[in-house]
């Protein structure tokens, strides 16, 4: 077991991890920016008063994604109990539609929406595992360090969500009427 971090440390490896770690609350949180940025401050709060501990067990980046999977959970189960108590018997009110900057209106592209359709469908941990392996370069290992499961597993949602992912955004080409360039050309990569 290495000795525990100094402060500064601890401060210089979140500063190195924020973006990614991000990233990752954003996967644990639905994709909520406010959800993610309100587990992330949560999560640096634990490991600054030091309720969270690295104990130098696996890399530091893995110890801290595990931190925010945990948190995340908490608070959406958290959330959830509250939603409950609130909306007992109340009919939810229309919310008002928030206004887009010009990036985001990009990115909620016909392209994109397809991706994020086909993507959401799939189960919670073959989506927790592409985006560990894909958008935060983890080996199988160290994602499956970060989950908290066996490699074989990893290897399995891995396999299957990217088949599963495939087949997805096939159908949807489809139901888009857009077969038509695979046919015509099916050296095209999908």
């Amino acid at each position: 077991m290495a000795p525990l971090m100094q402060i500064s440390e601890v401060k210089a490896e979140l500063e190195k991890h924020h973006s990614s770690g991000f990233g990752w609350a954003l996967s644990c949180c639905g994709r909520d920016p406010s959800e993610a940025e309100e587990v992330l401050q949560l999560v640096y709060l634990k490991i600054l008063d030091g309720r969270a501990r690295y104990r130098g067990e696996s890399s530091f980046k893995t110890w801290l994604f595990a931190v925010i999977r945990k948190t995340a959970a908490s608070e959406r189960r958290k959330n959830f109990l509250r939603k409950l108590l609130l909306n007992a018997g109340a009919e939810r009110m229309p919310k008002a539609p928030r206004t887009e900057d010009p990036a985001l209106a990009l990115e909620r592209s016909e392209t994109h929406a397809r991706f994020r359709h086909a993507l959401a469908q799939l189960p919670a941990r073959q989506q927790q595992t592409l985006h560990l392996v894909f958008y935060e370069d983890l080996s199988l290992q160290e994602t499956a360090e970060m989950i908290g499961i066996s490699v074989g597993a990893v290897r399995k949602h891995y396999g299957r969500a990217k088949a599963s992912l495939r087949d997805l955004l096939l159908e949807s080409e489809g139901n888009y009427g857009i077969e038509w360039r695979r046919q015509k050309n099916p050296s095209v990569v999908l």
